[in-house]
């Protein structure tokens, strides 16, 4: 017999992902895995999708690949992976905009999150910051607002998009502060930076993950996150609850939903390796650094991510009927 093993065979070897240890190999996946971002690279999505992925691999024993998908606040990529439903290598990113905030104000899209998706798990929540570029006058909220009615629509922040969580707390905050603030969409939050860090922008409404570097960099200024409580990443800054905007609180979810017909085999391996991956400490500190909160061990599980979204749909209808927000 001989001795070692064929080149062919190393190669083979070499390309697999070694398998967490003490995890059997399950019969899913049988190949590599895509995981579609609905939106453009360097936005909050995309960040957890990369920061997962690679745990995610290691337990699947497939790679699993990250591939942006953006357009329409996320419908483009729900509606084609809808369509297409299991077929047993792509997952997507769910976040509020395909999942909430797209059926409630987008009319006729070629999707329904209920029918279509399957949830896996809920991975955290990010609170979003209300950011100024450093060349803006406002040091807080009160002289935002101040500037924003002195001279209704000079001021434009850019956001993740039409019916991105930024885009509906943005309105939300004109209507309750009568700010007047122009809403500047773009195909995600990391696709906004280079025209805030520029001044382009005067400032911007996206997930403190995105604005939290810059603000170390000296290059933006954050007034506020849209949280009851400040962040562990970010102790100094005030929440819009002190900023006496009681109520006005908003936050990105992020999530794992794989297309319907998934059989219960793939979402039992599915949850098991999404479970095993966020409960890994440098991965948790990691996401937690960029001003996230982590979702509770109930909420991702396959149930509790759906209870999740039920209560993130009923938000989210009344959030856009208080904004005056209207489907067209």
């Amino acid at each position: 017999m001989r001795q070692g093993i064929g080149r062919r065979a190393a190669l083979v070897l070499a390309a697999t992902p070694l398998l967490h240890p003490g995890l059997a190999r399950a019969a899913w996946p049988e190949r590599p895995v895509r995981l579609i971002v609905p939106f453009a690279p360097g936005g909050n999505a995309d960040l957890v999708a990369r920061t997962v992925a690679p745990t995610l691999s290691e337990r699947l024993g497939q790679p699993v690949v990250v591939e942006n998908r953006a357009g329409a606040g996320g419908s483009v990529a729900a509606t084609a992976i809808a369509r297409t439903r299991w077929d047993g290598a792509t997952l997507m990113v769910g976040s509020n905009g395909p999942l909430a905030i797209n059926p409630v104000i987008q009319p006729g899209l070629g999707y329904d999150p209920v029918r279509d998706f399957l949830p896996v798990g809920l991975i955290l929540r990010t609170p979003l910051a209300l950011t100024v570029h450093r060349a803006q006058p406002a040091r807080d909220l009160a002289a935002l607002i101040a500037e924003g009615r002195a001279a209704p629509g000079r001021l434009a922040f850019g956001t993740a998009g039409n019916a991105s969580t930024g885009h509906l707390a943005l309105e939300m905050f004109n209507a309750v502060t009568g700010a007047g603030i122009t809403h500047a969409p773009y195909a995600g939050g990391g696709a906004l930076v280079a025209d805030l860090v520029s001044g382009t922008l005067a400032g911007a409404c996206v997930e403190i993950s995105t604005v939290l570097p810059l603000a170390r960099d000296g290059a933006v200024r954050v007034l506020a996150i849209t949280a009851a409580r400040r962040a562990a990443a970010a102790p100094d800054t005030p929440t819009t609850a002190e900023a006496r905007l009681p109520g006005f609180t908003a936050a990105s979810f992020i999530g794992i939903v794989a297309p319907a017909g998934a059989p219960a085999e793939a979402m039992t391996a599915l949850q098991r390796a999404l479970t095993g991956a966020i409960g890994l400490p440098a991965v948790r500190e990691r996401l937690e650094a960029s001003g996230s909160a982590m979702a509770a061990p109930e909420e991702a599980t396959p149930g509790g991510f759906a209870a999740f979204l039920q209560r993130e749909a009923a938000w989210t209808r009344a959030a856009a009927e208080r904004a005056r927000l209207r489907p067209g």
